[in-house]
């Protein structure tokens, strides 16, 4: 079954999230396949990502300067500009800022794929940290912009991938990530005291619909860090469900074998959203 777009049956818009070492480049082949299925799509940058990638390689501090606060503010007053609730979907890091606008109440329901984590969720599998290692191994990096090597990519974003296909995908979408984001949201977030900016209420249960999907070979936010993160929303009464995609990769948006994934994240929505309409 396939959940096409009824006009006033429900969402009407797709809202795509991108994650960190990534702008909104990285959503471009599902903005015509979801046009093409009669959902308007938009693929809003961080404050100050709207330039190409090119531009962001060469000039990188608007990248340091970057700030999760802001970038959650800015998200939610595109999202709340519309004329009614999206879906929302969020890849890696995109996936923690879906969870976050979820939770002020934004959205008609919510995707995310390969997700890096919220607060509290404190399974770090040695992939993950070796594959963050490039940024957590000089303090000094908290405070640049932080790329990966094309070596580095290959492990923690392309690895089901040959060295040379992830090095056409490093040229045409790798960008340094904010070093404070890694460093205060990755493998040590947990161990600060009190509630750090990627906390959410676990047991809101007026939260829209939400769903985890996990790729079963991705280094750098394994499926083990999805479902420990899916877990912590048992006790809310919204519905929280994970899927996993065996053998994918970091990249699996984009990865041979993608439209399977954005099917998968579509009908789910739709299907769930809070005034879906399906047909078949």
């Amino acid at each position: 079954m396939t959940t096409e777009q009824s006009p006033g049956a429900g969402p009407d818009t797709v809202v795509l999230v991108h994650g960190l070492w990534m702008t909104p480049r990285s959503w471009e082949h599902w903005v015509s396949y979801y046009e093409a299925r009669g959902y308007r799509t938009l693929t809003p940058a961080y404050p100050g990502f709207e330039v190409e990638v090119e531009a962001l390689r060469e000039n990188p501090q608007v990248i340091a300067d970057a700030t999760v606060p802001e970038t959650v503010d800015h998200l939610a007053g595109v999202i709340g500009g519309l004329d009614k609730p999206p879906i929302i979907m969020g890849h890696s890091f995109g996936g923690t800022l879906t969870q976050l606008l979820l939770a002020r109440g934004l959205g008609a329901a919510g995707v995310v794929i390969n997700s890096a984590p919220t607060e509290g969720v404190r399974v770090n599998p040695p992939s993950q940290i070796k594959s963050l290692f490039p940024v957590l191994n000089n303090p000094a990096k908290r405070h640049r912009a932080a790329g990966f090597t094309p070596e580095q990519f290959h492990y923690a974003f392309t690895n089901t991938l040959s060295r040379e296909e992830s090095d056409k995908v490093y040229e045409r979408y790798h960008i340094p990530a904010p070093g404070s984001w890694v460093w205060a949201y990755g493998l040590i977030a947990n161990f600060k005291p009190g509630h750090q900016e990627t906390w959410v209420d676990y047991g809101n249960d007026a939260r829209a619909p939400l769903l985890f999907i996990t790729g079963g070979e991705d280094h750098i936010m394994p499926a083990s860090v999805n479902r420990s993160n899916a877990r912590h929303y048992a006790k809310s009464a919204s519905l929280t469900e994970v899927f996993d995609f065996p053998g994918r990769s970091h990249w699996t948006c984009a990865e041979p074998g993608w439209e399977a994934v954005a099917d998968k994240a579509l009908d789910w929505a739709a299907t769930h959203a809070r005034t879906a309409v399906s047909s078949g």
